[in-house]
């Protein structure tokens, strides 16, 4: 099990099954990384034509900094309190498209899937970057 499996798994309740929702946060934090090593990747999702985030941990920064959500992104990568993100925040910094795509990963509905990754992906960002900065690329095991 890699750095990035156990991180979600934990965040997630721990079990060793794998949830939906589990498989689109290694998506949203791994990036094109699951896909280099041969591990699953839903098509469209991170890659090609689908409208995704390249670049893993960064790019999923970079996509929620340029939606003006920088500050509370940095409190999750800073070693302070994490800030809410709320699941409208989320829609507008992932677009429409995005969000069809991983609540139909996920399999739930896109206001459901928004409502579990506004409660997710702060805890997350933030077990990922443990000496409050980005990993160096290259460095996450997925």
């Amino acid at each position: 099990m890699g750095i990035l499996d156990g991180i979600v798994g934990s965040l997630l309740g721990g079990g060793g099954a794998s949830s939906p929702m589990q498989g689109v946060l290694m998506n949203l934090l791994g990036g094109n990384q699951q896909q280099q090593q041969g591990g699953y990747q839903e098509p469209g999702l991170m890659g090609g034509g689908g409208g995704g985030l390249p670049g893993g941990l960064g790019g999923l920064v970079s996509t929620l900094e340029q939606a003006g959500l920088g500050s509370a992104v940095q409190s999750w990568i800073g070693n302070g309190a994490n800030q809410p993100v709320s699941p409208q925040q989320l829609q507008t910094a992932f677009g429409d498209d995005q969000v069809q795509s991983m609540a139909s990963q996920s399999g739930m509905a896109p206001q459901d899937f928004l409502s579990q990754l506004s409660q997710h992906l702060p805890n997350a960002v933030n077990a990922m970057t443990p000496n409050g900065r980005l990993p160096d690329e290259g460095t996450m095991s997925v």
